[in-house]
């Protein structure tokens, strides 16, 4: 593809990544309020500009996301139109995402310290009792749902921050929303695959995360879509303790809870749910510099 040299007020420097909905380019403010500084320009493929339901999605995406302002949640500075393409510009993290990172510890071998895990999975449980609870233009909750909580989607920068991001598919409950099922097959939860819209949705995601990132595994697995949907509506999972032995039983209780068929019985809340990992980790050792130390320990000065 032919990268341009601008987008609207923004100098592009490079590409950052491309998905099936929206390339991700590294830009620089040529004028306004954020010049000089560099950020990432979020931008609608060309072959999407006519498609309503990927503009829609992009348009809600920056509709709901200027609400969300918390250190863990990546921000949203600009929203706007060049040619027939939309865009978003957002503050831009130095750094791998998680999905890259649990990559190279499996092709290394390297398995997370717990304290680092837990403590990571807080973090993300932070950022979404804000989104969970962020006040709209009313003053009522959106209560807005991401609908993509994966280790793709949240970010560890080479400085130390611990961001969440890419609100692409989110959905507020106050809001008219999709019946489709949006989000990545291994993270969705049961009521997911049958098409409700709550936060509930968001914290069972939160719990294949953090199992992901103790085993380096999934917990619901499958040889294609449906037999991982299967596993999903079954609930059928093993301890994370049959594959890494060193685990604290608690973690399984944990995620017994986050997994539990009956979804009046799991965690209510992302502050429920991150109350309960409180006694896993020591601050003093999961920091954000610590596992950001990690992240630039798995890639080189350039990756």
């Amino acid at each position: 593809m032919t990268v341009p040299e601008a987008i609207g007020p923004y100098q592009v420097l490079g590409l950052l990544g491309q998905g099936g909905m929206a390339e991700v380019f590294r830009v620089r403010a040529s004028s306004g309020p954020l010049v000089g500084r560099e950020l990432a320009l979020k931008r609608l493929l060309p072959a999407r500009t006519d498609d309503a339901f990927s503009n829609r999605l992009f348009t809600d995406e920056a509709e709901l996301t200027r609400f969300l302002h918390h250190p863990n949640i990546v921000e949203v500075h600009d929203f706007g139109f060049d040619g027939d393409a939309t865009y978003l510009v957002m503050e831009l993290v130095d750094g791998p995402d998680v999905q890259k990172i649990l990559k190279r510890c499996r092709e290394r071998k390297v398995t997370w310290p717990v304290d680092f895990a837990v403590y990571l999975t807080k973090v993300l449980l932070d950022a979404l009792q804000h989104a969970h609870t962020v006040l709209g233009p009313t003053g009522k909750p959106l209560k807005l749902v991401h609908c993509d909580i994966s280790p793709s989607n949240f970010f560890v920068s080479r400085t130390g921050d611990l961001k969440l991001g890419d609100f692409g598919v989110a959905r507020s409950l106050l809001a008219a929303g999709s019946d489709e099922v949006m989000g990545k097959p291994y993270y969705l939860s049961p009521e997911a695959l049958q098409g409700y819209l709550e936060p509930a949705l968001d914290l069972w995601s939160v719990g294949v995360f953090l199992y992901e990132l103790l085993t380096l595994k999934k917990p619901f697995r499958g040889k294609g879509r449906q037999e991982i949907f299967e596993a999903i509506r079954t609930v059928k999972w093993q301890r994370p303790s049959k594959l890494r032995p060193d685990l604290p039983p608690l973690i399984g209780d944990v995620l017994e809870k986050a997994f539990h068929p009956d979804i009046t019985k799991r965690f209510q809340t992302a502050r429920e749910f991150a109350e309960a990992l409180m006694p896993l980790y020591d601050e003093r050792i999961g920091t954000p510099l610590a596992i950001s130390a990690i992240a630039r320990g798995l890639f080189g000065p350039d990756e």
